[in-house]
């Protein structure tokens, strides 16, 4: 094939290519969720005169376009494998890999962020905590980067001054530090949360620091499925799968779980297992995201109540505390705006805890 031929046949490959690809674009039904990245996929935007002289149109069908696209999660694959080891680039859309482990770069210190959450957190300290006999406590759960990103060259949060700045904006709250209980070790590789398993350390210093004494023992039951974090679909990396465990026993197996969720209760589980088959197996634990929860403990040795204001962290932790309450109600004001909050919870004599996550308070717009 002499030098012209070659020329006229890559150049009709590369316009088959591109058109074949641009009519099955158009052809194709456009898929509404991604199950690899757990998110709703852009729709065809709206065309009107509105749209377009505002260029809201365009803004979402370039979106459209991105997400429709065919064969999307193999080009995403292509993509990654191509940036991570043949550009030896060290990150791909802010994930990383060190020691097996997916982390995402949590960088820089957002001083805004931490203001909104300080906010959110002084609000209900105004309107519902402050002159009631509570006792507020607050504890900070660092991100899977405390122990991977500084030491692997990557950009870190100053989690000191985090911690110090949060301290210091909320002078009404206790905190009770539980970094030193943790290390990789205790978080899954392809996801963003700790693995419950390991946690009794975690919630035995809470216990202590609040005055509670734990001394249960629990049973491992670990599932079939393998579990694929979160991490996996949105790196498009052909990760190896994570063992995915809970913790059980006579306490937690007597318990009564309500949903508020709704606005109306609701009976609810400690422990899903319908959600072990389910795009997101961390949602095994008390419901998911679920705005109000309400665990009644009939074993419990003591009368006092334990009230969370948490975010998914919480989920897999909580119920290595149930032992030492008789009524523990668990608030995620991501899900329920703070002014209806005294609508459902009346604030007497409960512990109170913030367990939050570095992940949220660096970027806490969610809370409402």
């Amino acid at each position: 094939m002499n030098e012209k031929h070659r020329s006229i046949f890559l150049t009709v490959v590369m316009a088959a290519v591109l058109f074949g690809l641009s009519f099955w674009a158009w052809l194709k039904p456009a898929d509404r969720f991604s199950e690899s990245e757990r998110r709703v996929l852009q729709s065809f935007p709206e065309l009107n005169a509105d749209t377009l002289r505002t260029g809201k149109f365009m803004e979402e069908f370039e979106s459209y376009t991105l997400d429709q696209f065919p064969c999307r999660d193999g080009f995403r694959s292509l993509k990654a494998l191509s940036v991570l080891h043949l550009f030896q680039q060290k990150d791909n859309n802010d994930l990383f890999i060190e020691d097996g482990y997916v982390s995402k770069l949590n960088y820089p210190l957002r001083e805004e962020m931490l203001e909104h959450a300080a906010d959110r957190f002084q609000s209900l300290y105004d309107n519902y905590l402050a002159g009631t006999d509570t006792k507020l406590y607050f504890s900070i759960v660092p991100d899977k980067s405390y122990f991977l990103a500084g030491e692997n060259g990557y950009l870190s949060l100053d989690y000191e001054e985090l911690i110090a700045k949060m301290r210091e904006k909320t002078p009404y709250l206790e905190y009770i530090d539980i970094f030193d209980k943790l290390s990789l070790q205790n978080y899954y590789r392809t996801d963003t949360h700790w693995r419950q398993e390991t946690l009794l350390p975690v919630a035995n210093k809470l216990a202590s620091a609040m005055g509670v004494s734990l001394s249960a023992e629990y049973e491992t039951q670990t599932l079939s499925e393998p579990f694929y974090g979160v991490y996996t679909g949105q790196s498009a990396l052909p990760l190896r799968p994570d063992t995915f465990s809970y913790l059980t026993n006579d306490i937690l197996e007597g318990c009564t779980v309500t949903s508020y969720d709704t606005g109306a209760p609701q009976p609810a589980e400690m422990y899903d297992l319908s959600a072990a088959a389910s795009a997101d197996p961390y949602e095994l634990f008390l419901n998911g995201a679920d705005a109000l929860l309400v665990i009644e403990n009939p074993a419990a040795k003591t009368d006092r109540e334990l009230v969370v204001f948490r975010d998914s962290f919480g989920s897999s932790l909580v119920p290595l505390l149930v032992e030492g309450y008789s009524k523990v109600t668990l608030v995620d004001i991501r899900y329920l705006n703070s002014a209806y909050l005294g609508s459902f919870v009346e604030f007497d004599n409960q512990d109170v805890l913030f367990l939050y996550s570095t992940l949220l308070l660096n970027d806490s717009l969610a809370l409402k």
